[in-house]
């Protein structure tokens, strides 16, 4: 296929097309609305590349099952919507603390509890701020369009595996439902890095072990601090951020995922109607961008936070812009009746201005 063919697809889909281009070999996971097209698709295109799908009885076996797979050095995933991940979350941590690569997509719908299938980004802390025990971190990536589902979920492999640590594409169904054109980015074929750590047998060499339990004396004191160090090179080499129309802006409208598409419209109307308004979108959750954040309120001072929840990045987004400046928060969480319309976050704009 030409590099440059379109496909129109779901965004699930192209997680799952973009999840057998980065070289997956496992997929485990457990239906779930509204995240169930990514096994689907897995389940029939997998095993003609020679990977191995798994339907589990859990949540909880699929992502243990990711880590056996992850020690024997192979690209592996899972994926699911709110509850599946909590299930999940013993099994990051594991991974996390045997510093074992994996990638886990949440698409994310509305709860606590069961909830429903609404669109929701109260998913924001459980991912990024980590969701088990043990104060590890994962890498979460934040797409905002079908083309960013594909192109985040082959970074996520990429890093997960650069970085041993496991990596989540984080998204809403919105995005897992929605159909776009997108350009697919076939990769040559060769072989991943070796990964010389990998679970595979003494044959005849050192045997390797995989764990995340120190008892020495200073040990687990000693990878703490390994894992902090990694966590600030990510934030160093890997913040990802996207700005729109900031360079004059006395506003700055913040928001990640579909929300973000929704807020961009709005500055534009803002924008149409003589308002100086900007936006920043957060790409990588983990690391935020806190820079991005630090840099651009420096000037700008007047900022609003956009969320499909009662306010959670919107605490990073504090935390991160200068001491004097000040940031609003405007939330549409699950069961309100609809998306928030462009029409609705421009009058949000217009009392800020």
């Amino acid at each position: 296929m030409s590099a440059l063919q379109k496909k129109f697809v779901k965004g699930n889909e192209a997680v799952a097309m973009a999840a057998i281009e980065a070289g997956v070999r496992c997929y485990f996971g457990y239906p779930i609305t509204p995240q169930s097209d990514i096994p689907e698709y897995l389940a029939r295109e997998l095993p003609r590349t020679g990977g191995t799908f798994i339907q589990v009885e859990s949540e909880i076996g699929a992502i243990n099952m990711v880590l056996g797979a992850s020690a024997t050095g192979v690209r592996a995933m899972t994926s699911s919507s709110g509850p599946g991940i909590s299930l999940k979350q013993e099994g990051i941590s594991y991974m996390a603390g045997s510093e074992l690569p994996g990638v886990i997509v949440d698409i994310m719908r509305s709860g606590p509890g069961l909830g429903g299938i609404d669109a929701s980004q109260a998913d924001y802390r459980q991912a990024t701020k980590g969701g088990g025990h043990g104060g590890y971190r994962i890498i979460v990536l934040a797409p905002n369009s079908v083309q960013e589902m594909y192109d985040l979920t082959m970074l996520a492999f990429d890093l997960s595996d650069q970085y041993r640590m496991p990596a989540m594409v984080l998204a809403d169904s919105v995005l897992g439902q929605m159909k776009e054109s997108i350009v697919p980015n076939p990769r040559p074929q060769v072989a991943l890095p070796d990964k010389e750590w990998a679970v595979r047998g003494t044959g005849g060499g050192r045997q390797h072990v995989v764990k995340s339990l120190y008892l020495g004396d200073g040990e687990m004191e000693q990878f703490h601090w390994k894992m902090h160090a990694r966590y600030q090179e990510l934030a160093e080499k890997e913040s990802r951020w996207e700005e729109y129309q900031t360079a004059d802006a006395g506003l700055v409208v913040t928001a990640f995922g579909a929300t973000s598409r929704i807020a961009r419209t709005a500055v534009e109307m803002a924008r149409a109607q003589g308002l100086k308004v900007g936006l920043l979108r957060p790409i990588t959750l983990f690391p935020f961008p806190q820079k991005a954040y630090a840099e651009l309120s420096a000037r700008c001072k007047n900022w609003l936070t956009v969320e499909l929840s009662t306010g959670q990045m919107v605490d990073d987004v504090r935390l991160s812009v200068a001491r004097d400046a000040e940031v609003d928060f405007y939330g549409r969480p699950p069961g309100a009746g609809s998306l928030p319309t462009p029409e609705e976050l421009f009058e949000q704009i217009k009392k800020r201005m």
